[in-house]
Parts: C-alpha cells; structure tokens; sequence
C-alpha cells in the first residue's frame, strides 16, 4: 500500500513509503495497522529513514471530498477518533524474518533510540499520552510461527515488557485508568442518587407526619383533601369543614341541613300556634256560660 507523502493514492509522489501489509480489522481492534517486513539485511539506519517517511505520510493533511481538511489516511481508512488530548497515528508493526546476517536484537534497540521522538509518548498524570505519535511495536517471525498473532510476542518501542498485539497498540495503562475513572464517577453517581433518594425519603416522611387526620373517623386526609383546606387566595371561598375528611363532610353537611329543614318547621309550628291562641281566647267570650 503505498502512503504518499507528496501526489495522491494514485500517483503517489517522492518522499513516501510504501507499506508491505495494510491490515484492517476494526472488529477485532485493529482499525488500522502497517506492516513493514525485514529479512534482517537492512541496517537501522536504513529502517530508521523509512520510519521518517511514515511520520511524513502520517502527518499530511488533504481535503476530504467534504472540504473539510484531515490526515490523508483519514480519507481512505476509517479509524475510530481518539480521545481527548491522545489521538496518534496508526501503529507500525515491524516483523523481523532472520535471514539476513544482521540481529534484530540490536538493530531493534538501536533503532528505537533513533526514532525515539517519532514514538516517545508525553507523560501526564502517571500516563503516556501520544498525541501525534507513531505506535512502533516489534516482533520475529518465529515468534509469530510459535504463538501466533495472539500472542504476547510484541515489544512496543518504550515499553519494557512484551505484550499482546492488541495491548501493544493500544494505551493499557491510559485504558485501566479510564476504566478507574469511570467506576469512581459511577460510585459517586450512585452516592448522588442514593443521597437524593434518602433525602426523598425523609421529605416523604416528614410530610407524611404532617398529614392532617380526620377529627370525625381518624382517616388520614387524602392529599386532594389535604390541599383543599390549604389556605387559598382572598376570593377562594372558605373551607366549611377543615377538620374532616370528604365522607365525613358529606355526612356533616346533610346532618347540617336536616337539622335546618327540622328547625325550619318548627319556626313555621311555632309562629301559627299563637294565632290560633289569641283567636281561641276572643271568642270563648262568646261562649255559652261565658262571663
């Protein structure tokens, strides 16, 4: 696959490199990855001024057919955005085949030291960051034969151990601290809520101590009846009965108004009884045997 640094993808021009494998998995978490293979007759030198080409490439920016201006890799490969503050170039594995005269122990450290600021990542709170990097991970064919690409046969430039390819690539460190980060905030999110709950709680249960009882049956009021005898604005007509629940008040009110039609007749009894007196009282006047 060829990378141009100057021309295009298809008449690509000098100063590029040209990659032996391009491999794209994005399902399996390579979303892009080079490959340069060497026989071991290369010097470091020599691989170094390759690597030199792949910063180029990596690091040209074109118009993408939105007009909007990304990495030239960008516009043919799809690769996942990186993070905040950490977005570095697709990684270059380095696969060395022994079968030239040169060891790839040696040329593999001194080539780290010569592409040291192509890979050397930013140390920032206890991590690496490598925006603008270019990932160099670095293992043998025999390896690969022996374990296969799963393996933990990769050597990332920088990092003291071998790891697997996946591990190499990536950012595990960056990784596990996210993942920290990310039970912490949802430990606290949790803490939040249950604080909030606990305060729901108790709002709940003070109002709840608050609740007026019926004076007639002793029947809790019901919220609607709550807020019916909640002092309202000047115009609100006034609450007849505040001390008791709907029931209670429909029985009080028809007991009211029994009581008034009784005490309304006997009003009616009690003014006719008095004519009928005075009326009785002149005329036994008249009757006979009177006076």
């Amino acid at each position: 696959m060829a990378l141009p640094a100057t021309g295009t993808w298809s008449n690509p021009g000098r100063g590029g490199a040209q990659a032996d494998i391009a491999i794209t998995a994005p399902e399996d978490g390579v979303p892009l990855l080079f490959v340069e293979i060497d026989n071991c007759y290369e010097s470091a030198q020599v691989l170094a001024a390759k690597i030199d080409k792949y910063m180029r490439f990596c690091q040209r920016k074109v118009k993408d057919v939105d007009g909007k201006e990304r990495p030239m890799w960008r516009t043919r490969c799809w690769v996942p955005d990186g993070r905040h503050a950490d977005e570095p170039h697709p990684p270059l594995l380095l696969v060395f085949n022994r079968v030239g005269p040169r060891n790839p122990n040696t040329v593999i450290a001194q080539l780290a030291e010569l592409t040291q600021r192509h890979w050397q990542g930013t140390a920032y709170d206890g991590l690496d960051m490598y925006d603008g990097k270019l990932p160099i991970v670095a293992t043998g064919m025999k390896q690969l034969k022996e374990h296969g690409p799963a393996g933990a046969i990769f050597r990332r430039f920088g990092r003291p151990h071998n790891q697997t390819l996946l591990e190499a690539i990536g950012n595990p460190r960056r990784e596990a601290h996210d993942a920290r980060q990310q039970a912490e905030y949802a430990a606290r999110e949790r803490e939040y809520k249950e604080q909030l709950r606990r305060a729901a709680e108790q709002q709940r249960a003070e109002r709840e101590a608050r609740r007026p009882v019926c004076a007639g049956c002793g029947t809790p009021f019901t919220d609607e009846r709550w807020k019916a005898i909640e002092p309202a604005g000047w115009g609100a007509p006034r609450e007849t009965h505040p001390h008791l629940c709907d029931d209670c008040k429909q029985r009080a009110i028809t007991a009211e108004r029994q009581a008034q039609h009784t005490e309304h007749g006997h009003q009616e009894h009690d003014q006719a009884v008095p004519e009928q007196r005075a009326e009785g009282g002149w005329l036994s006047r008249f009757r006979p045997g009177a006076g």
